[in-house]
């Protein structure tokens, strides 16, 4: 916020000089104009000084044939408004009501159309638009440290997670109070937000590392939680339960690689077809807690199949 507050007053100050030294009136006008050009993001300055310039011309055009064929009475603001803004939504223009009104009251205080009046406000919408767009493109705040800090605070957390599970399976009185889980979802969705910010302040060759990365992670993070579902009905220690946990505890160090590895999968493949060469339960509890360590495999599975489907694949080169 104190950049954008920073940059805001460079424009204003740079609308209003530039609409001194050309004589335009009023120069406190371009200020205004330049204050509300000011975005969060390049894309969406970009867009907004275009919605805004194209919907003042329009407001001018209402404004121009209302005040000319009605003359410049307080009710005629008000056909103005009823005829004008009705029609910059249907054309997805309403973000340029606000400074189209202040053209058109502009137009309004003159109590007259010329072709000199017309002129002057649209060099106004240029100088305040202008800079706005300029102070705009010139600096916009860098994510890409936040945005690493947010994966880092990820990878942790579903590292953490994948040990615990496998702590949890290897003993299953062994308690965790699943923290992790809220720290991943809450840095899963702030790093969400921030990828979509800085896509928009790429004006050429749009990067879409962080936000296929951050929809990796938040679609990874519910299969997880039902793997966790899952593990809730495993109450007592098995065979197959080591052997999972062992795929576990490998993924919560591949999990921080940047590719799809690929080995955890083999894994588990191998370890599906054990399974099937295993006895069958011989209780009723047995069969509800093998049941369950299958469904946790599938879901496994699953979460493999994301980062399969979404991560950068391992290159191994001829050398091996």
């Amino acid at each position: 916020m104190g950049i954008r507050i920073v940059k805001t007053a460079l424009a204003a100050i740079a609308a209003i000089y530039t609409a001194v030294y050309f004589g335009l009136e009023p120069p406190l006008g371009a200020g205004i104009l330049a204050i509300l050009g000011v975005e969060v993001t390049r894309m969406k300055g970009l867009k907004s000084a275009f919605v805004r310039f194209v919907a003042s011309a329009l407001g001018l055009f209402f404004a121009s044939f209302v005040f000319s064929l009605l003359g410049f009475h307080i009710w005629a603001v008000a056909i103005f408004i009823l005829i004008t803004f009705p029609v910059l939504s249907r054309f997805q223009l309403k973000d340029g009501i606000v400074t189209s009104s202040v053209i058109v009251f502009h137009l309004f205080a003159r109590e007259e159309v010329t072709t000199g009046i017309i002129a002057n406000e649209i060099m106004l919408l240029l100088a305040g638009l202008g800079w706005a767009t300029v102070i705009n493109i010139i600096y916009m705040p860098k994510d890409e440290h936040k945005l690493v800090r947010h994966r880092g605070t990820i990878e942790e957390s579903f590292s953490v997670i994948f040990r615990e599970m496998a702590l949890t399976l290897r003993s299953p009185s062994h308690v965790w109070n699943g923290s992790e889980i809220l720290e991943a979802y809450n840095a899963i969705e702030e790093g969400a937000q921030r990828s979509v910010l800085s896509r928009e302040n790429r004006l050429w060759g749009q990067e879409q590392y962080w936000t296929t990365y951050f929809e990796m992670r938040r679609q990874q993070l519910e299969s997880v939680q039902q793997m966790l579902v899952e593990l809730a009905l495993v109450y007592e220690k098995f065979p197959q339960a080591v052997m999972i946990a062992e795929l576990l505890e490998q993924l919560s160090g591949d999990v921080k690689s940047d590719v799809y590895e690929g080995s955890v999968e083999e894994r588990l493949y191998a370890l599906s077809r054990v399974f099937r060469t295993m006895e069958l339960p011989k209780t009723r509890e047995e069969f509800e807690a093998r049941a369950a360590l299958l469904m946790l495999l599938h879901e496994l599975e699953r979460y493999l199949s994301i980062a399969k489907r979404l991560k950068k694949r391992k290159v191994i080169s001829a050398a091996g």
